[in-house]
């Protein structure tokens, strides 16, 4: 399974980069999965509803099926917080798994870079960064670059090997 990082700050479009390389990397003929990392604590399920009252009883995990998607909830309570690897270990394979978040992780990324965040760049101090893709070209970087926009040669470049 080819795994790619998708890192960036809040606000630089890593998300919206991810939702436009899947129907590309699909168009090839590959499959493709996701695995998000926030720090937001989003709600999977309503408070009330059936699976979130499970959940509150104390379940380690609750399963939901509705028409043609199902949904797996784990409960890691005091558990330490599952990493991208073992993550990645419990979904079906596919030919490209796209990573958001994971900052810390030492897998290949793409970094996402909008000069109008005002922030700085994470390649320097994150070794695994293997391209970065921005909206303005950047001068004395080594990284290979591609504009956002030039969603088929990113496609192309994690489809390298």
């Amino acid at each position: 399974m080819n795994i790619m990082g998708i890192a960036g700050y809040s606000g630089s479009g890593k998300t919206t980069l991810v939702v436009r390389l899947i129907p590309e990397i699909r168009r090839r003929g590959l499959t493709v999965s996701t695995v998000k990392h926030t720090h937001h604590n989003v709600a999977i399920d309503d408070k009330g509803s059936d699976s979130r009252r499970l959940r509150d009883a104390g379940a380690a995990e609750v399963m939901v099926r509705a028409g043609d998607h199902w949904a797996l909830m784990h409960e890691h309570r005091d558990d330490p917080e599952p990493s991208l690897d073992s993550l990645a270990a419990m979904m079906k394979p596919v030919d490209v798994l796209l990573v958001e978040g994971f900052k810390q992780h030492d897998h290949a990324k793409i970094e996402v870079h909008r000069q109008a965040t005002g922030k700085p760049l994470l390649c320097p101090d994150d070794p695994a960064i293997v391209a970065i893709a921005r909206d303005t070209a950047l001068d004395d970087i080594a990284l290979p670059q591609f504009d956002l926009d030039d969603i088929a040669a990113i496609a192309d470049f994690i489809l390298r090997d």
